[in-house]
């Protein structure tokens, strides 16, 4: 089969194993999937948060976006790995963890993440359309999130196509906006140099540059899971840290740039009129880049979803056709987010932001400590897809503790405009929950873990990392 042809194909499978024989694709690949999906209007919307919202100078908001990106993006690339390993979603791994039904847990919580993401670029996509064509907001929602849907049904070798395709389209668009923005148009006066250094600030803009790279671990896996197994740890790694944070930093700056001159404007509008001469160029690209990015939002979203129901109907055997119709429901539940929440949209999506930081933190913290540490990426694939869990049981009693451990031990360090804790409070309103639960979850489920193994005594053999060839014949048929 010529690529083309691999390109049309819509993919069969969902959940299932991928047998090594089916593995394609380098390590390059991993690189444009991550910069050409961040090219795009919410991007640039976090970046006009720094200055816009929180309110900081262009410098300061240029290092903390910087940081939040570098760091957070370490989290997120250590994900990336498992799924040559394992050859399975990322959300299916999380039942090595917490056990078949203790997974469910975090899944469906990461579902409601895709949802608000979804939702999110579909107010930024409905903004652009409307603006470009004339149309109401609420039908360009609807035609934007009917382009993604197509993507997810589809399936992973179109996403990967559209990607590739918008890294060098995206990419030549950005390095033009920045021309049009700092030299041909230039900055309004003062902008430069408005706004002022706080702590608040810095911290929340830092957290949010953090969490949108980590917000990509929950399914970095469902986009190496076909690479060929012997990839590599640090190709896969340094292919994806440096796409997704060169393809995230960028249009962030761009962003604090557009806040700054114009904060009373929206991001389309605000980078419009920067980048007056090319504008409809540049809102009608990252506009289609928004489609591609929630192709991939909807696609992760139904595989979650179809992994909630193969933990509670194990007879299933989902397909393509099932994929389609996960996805169709999950559209429409965005698009009611979407309506409901356009009016207001930086604020809500900043809280969502900071809220959805704290509860995937600890679940990252787990999953990384796991595989690096604990099993050293040796997992019995075939217990994943039995529904008593098989080795790994209905529920890790460790695991689900220190998450909800994770969980509490944020909340006095929150600073949202919903919640503040007392901790948060003491320190001026500055956020550092998340610092906090990746310090104390990681070393503590690690402790408890490898205590709870030493209890046991029973370390699996050779013989039992490799999954029996009945039950793989089944998840792969």
């Amino acid at each position: 089969m010529d690529n083309a042809q691999a390109t049309e194909r819509i993919e069969t499978r969902t959940i299932d194993h991928i047998p090594e024989t089916e593995r394609h694709g380098r390590a390059w690949n991993l690189f444009t999937v991550w910069f050409g999906s961040n090219i795009m209007l919410l991007t640039v919307a976090t970046g006009v948060v720094a200055t816009a919202v929180y309110g900081l100078p262009v410098w300061a908001a240029l290092v903390a976006l910087a940081l939040g990106n570098v760091v957070g993006g370490v989290v997120m690339a250590l994900h990336a790995a498992q799924g040559p390993q394992m050859g399975v979603p990322q959300m299916l791994q999380t039942r090595a963890q917490f056990g078949s039904y203790g997974s469910l847990l975090v899944v469906v919580l990461v579902i409601g993440m895709y949802l608000g993401f979804f939702a999110s670029n579909l107010v930024l996509g409905g903004q652009a359309v409307a603006s470009l064509f004339g149309v109401g907001e609420n039908t360009a929602i609807v035609l934007i999130g009917l382009v993604s849907v197509a993507g997810a049904i589809v399936g992973y070798r179109l996403i990967h196509a559209l990607t590739g395709l918008m890294s060098v389209v995206s990419g030549i668009v950005l390095a033009l906006a920045f021309i049009w923005v700092l030299g041909v148009n230039g900055m309004p006066a003062g902008s430069l140099s408005a706004g002022s250094f706080s702590w608040f600030g810095f911290m929340g803009t830092l957290s949010l540059a953090a969490l949108w790279q980590i917000a990509y671990a929950p399914y970095v896996s469902d986009y190496t899971r076909y690479m060929p197994k012997d990839t590599g740890v640090r190709p896969a790694f340094w292919a994806t840290y440096s796409g997704a944070v060169a393809g995230s930093v960028l249009p962030m700056i761009l962003g604090a740039l557009v806040g700054a001159a114009l904060p009373g404007d929206d991001t389309v509008t605000g980078l419009g009129t920067l980048t007056e001469g090319i504008g409809t160029l540049v809102i009608a690209v990252f506009g289609i880049g928004i489609a591609a990015t929630n192709s991939m939002n909807l696609y992760c979203g139904a595989l979650s979803s179809i992994t909630v129901g193969q933990t509670l109907f194990a007879r299933w055997v989902p397909r393509a056709s099932s994929r389609a119709v996960v996805a169709a429901v999950l559209f429409l539940a965005s698009l009611v987010m979407a309506i409901a929440g356009k009016d207001d949209f930086l604020v809500n999506f900043t809280n969502f932001m900071l809220l959805l930081l704290c509860v995937l933190v600890p679940w990252t913290a787990i999953n990384l400590v796991d595989y690096y540490a604990v099993k050293h990426g040796r997992y019995d694939i075939a217990s994943l897809f039995e529904r008593d869990g098989g080795v790994y049981g209905k529920v890790n009693g460790v695991a689900v503790a220190c998450y909800v451990i994770g969980i509490a031990v944020q909340v006095p360090f929150l600073s949202t405009t919903l919640f503040t804790g007392p901790v948060a409070e003491q320190l001026e309103g500055v956020d550092v929950s998340w610092i906090v639960g990746l310090a104390i979850v990681s070393p503590l489920y690690f402790a408890l873990i490898k205590r709870r193994d030493r209890r046991r005594a029973k370390p699996l053999a050779e013989s039992e990392l490799t999954a029996p060839a009945a039950v793989l014949a089944r998840t792969e048929g």
